[in-house]
């Protein structure tokens, strides 16, 4: 109870800060403008609309990590407003635990809200002719934008009317107002018929959703991590480091490790670092996507066993880090 209660604060801690609507919008945007950016390729340009959108989620969701941890752990430490929570009989594992819940809980209502758009977005398809019909999809645009409409006018009658937070309404009547939009989508075609949702239902698509997700958990608990030393900047230069690596360690370290010439030193050598390093490459659906290979429900549980150990070591590592952190 005493983790769901410190959990609870750092939900709402993070979607009131006013860099999580800024980084909500901007990945929005993002993910409209990749409409236009994918129609400069010489074959599939839908192919590389879900691969930038893929990118969006990505990127938005590695400064959401950084920067959702820093507002609500590295703050709390140098404000000294943590010390009231450990000076009672709360222990410091706790904390860490119930501030990573609440940082993931925030980043999975931004995430989903941008994955809607995203779906919105393979929805409505790159343009492929100048007809009217190939160029814009009306039920997609008439639905977002209405339900996206709402959700600002309820967040600005809230926040006047009652003083309620702008950013904190403003995330979560979007992500109930594009839910609806695409559910409605869903069950309309381009031309105002009603039709199955299955068939713009994906499957593979959604699981890749899924691994992309459980990527930006990985490094939500690296910022967790981190945020228990180091302060703002430092975090996200952790966190970026962490991204970058996790990107190309299967090629240098992996490779190193795995091929049989190299000299048994250095692959002893290599070794602890490869392991200790997240490979987020196993997350990394787009390359599957793309070329029309399966992503299949046994490969989707393994990298989430994967994901659930990383979580759990840095989660770990941020309690140790903590555990002698001076925050009086």
């Amino acid at each position: 109870m005493i983790i769901l209660a410190i959990a609870r604060n750092g939900f709402l801690e993070s979607i009131r800060q006013p860099v999580f609507v800024v980084l909500l919008v901007v990945g929005m945007l993002g993910m409209v403008l990749n409409v236009n950016l994918a129609a400069f390729t010489l074959e599939d340009d839908n192919k590389l609309l879900i691969d930038l959108g893929l990118s969006t989620l990505f990127l938005t969701g590695l400064l959401l990590a950084a920067f959702t941890a820093t507002g609500v752990l590295t703050k709390e430490i140098e404000n000294k407003t943590v010390l009231t929570v450990v000076s009672k009989p709360v222990s410091r594992a706790a904390v860490v635990a119930g501030k990573y819940v609440g940082v993931a809980g925030a980043i999975g209502l931004a995430y989903w809200v941008l994955a809607a758009v995203f779906l919105l977005a393979v929805r409505h398809r790159v343009q492929t002719s100048i007809r009217m019909d190939d160029t814009f999809d009306l039920p997609v645009l008439v639905f977002s934008l209405l339900f996206g409409g709402l959700a600002t006018l309820v967040s600005g009658l809230a926040n006047y009317l009652y003083r309620r937070p702008f950013p904190s309404v403003f995330a979560v009547s979007l992500g109930i107002g594009l839910t609806a939009a695409l559910g409605i989508v869903w069950c309309i075609d381009r031309d105002w018929a009603f039709q199955s949702p299955a068939v713009d239902f994906n499957p593979q698509l959604m699981i890749a959703l899924a691994l992309v997700f459980q990527a930006i958990l990985v490094l939500a608990a690296v910022a967790i991590a981190a945020s228990t030393r180091l302060g703002q900047v430092m975090t996200l230069m952790v966190c970026v480091g962490a991204f970058l690596a996790g990107l190309v360690s299967e090629y240098f370290l992996g490779t190193a490790v795995s091929t049989a010439d190299r000299p048994g030193w250095l692959r002893a050598l290599v070794w602890p670092v490869y392991a200790a390093v997240p490979n987020l490459q196993f997350f990394w659906p787009a390359d599957a996507l793309t070329q029309g290979h399966e992503i299949t429900v046994a490969y989707f549980l393994t990298v989430t066993l994967y994901a659930a150990c990383v979580i759990g070591a840095l989660i770990s590592l941020a309690v140790l880090l903590f555990q002698r952190r001076d925050v009086g």
